[in-house]
Order: C-alpha cells, then structure tokens, then sequence
C-alpha cells in the first residue's frame, strides 16, 4: 500500500509533464487521488492508499494533502517513488480525469455515495469534516466501467489476465 503523500507527489509530477508545465491546482489534486482510490479498489479490490478524506463543500478533500500541498511546489516534504503497478493506475486517472476543469471533477464527486454519505445532516455551505468511509468507496468503485488508456480498451473487453502481468508487459 502506497501512502497518499507519495501518490500526490507523483500525480503533481507527471500532469505537470502532460499538461506541458501547468501548475495543479489544490481542488483537482484532491479529485483526483479520490478517483485514484476509487479505480484502485474497483480494479484491484484493495486501497490503494489508507489516508481518508472528508466531505467537504466541494468534494473530497485528503487533511493530509491540506498541509503539504503547495500548486506551484508541489508536494514540500520527502516523498517516495510509487509501485509500477500504482504509476500503471494513476497514469490511467490523468489521462481519464487530468483533462476535466476542478468544477467539473468537484460535481462528478458530487455524484458519489461515499461524499454524500460523508455529508448527511449539513448544510450544503457547511464545510464538513466527517470522513468518507472506504466500505462507500468501495460501493462508488461499483458502478466504475474501467478504462486502459495505454490500449484504449475498456478491461471487460480484455481476454481474462491477471493485473499484475497486464502492467509488467
């Protein structure tokens, strides 16, 4: 299991390498390690990361990520490399994701039971800070039809390997 830090800091790197140096705002960042952990567990049914979020205003939000996340730093504290089998996923969530407007990720999280789940009994300009629970997440990863970037398949139209050979090849 990776830690979250490590996650960000490789998400931070590589959309600034395919979004030719744009800087990642914080919103999106968060965004996006919630679908990360989302696809992890809808593919490989474990997290990826044991780090929460809360139910924020406007989507997930890892406190986490809060205290060491500088847009045009990036991550400011000493990171570690993730696994290839990690890189293999969060290079899909850039490509799925990276693309989308922080607003727009903000209401596909809107969407998902695990936030709103995290936000029952607030108003919706409280900031919240009860934590989304894994077992929702698992319950959002459900509805996910996955998609591999790298042979612009979906993986249910893959002949049945493991994953752990389909990211070593």
């Amino acid at each position: 299991m990776e830690r979250i830090i490590d996650v960000a800091d490789f998400i931070y790197k590589k959309y600034k390498e395919v979004s030719g140096g744009e800087n990642l705002d914080e919103m999106k960042l968060h965004k996006l390690l919630y679908f990360a952990q989302r696809e992890c567990l809808a593919l490989t049914g474990e997290m990826l990361f044991e780090e929460h979020f809360e139910g924020w205003i406007y989507g997930p939000v890892s406190p986490e990520i809060r205290k060491s996340y500088y847009p045009k730093d990036g991550i400011l504290e000493s990171t570690n490399e993730v696994s290839a089998e990690t890189a293999y996923i969060l290079n899909n969530i850039i490509e799925e994701y990276g693309k989308l407007t922080s607003w727009k990720l903000s209401k596909l999280s809107h969407d998902e039971i695990s936030w709103n789940n995290a936000r029952k009994g607030l108003e919706d300009w409280e900031r919240g800070s009860k934590p989304l629970t894994i077992e929702d997440i698992k319950e959002d990863s459900k509805k996910v039809r996955l998609f591999d970037h790298t042979w612009g398949m979906y993986y249910d139209e893959f002949e049945d390997i493991p994953f752990d050979k389909a990211v070593s090849e």
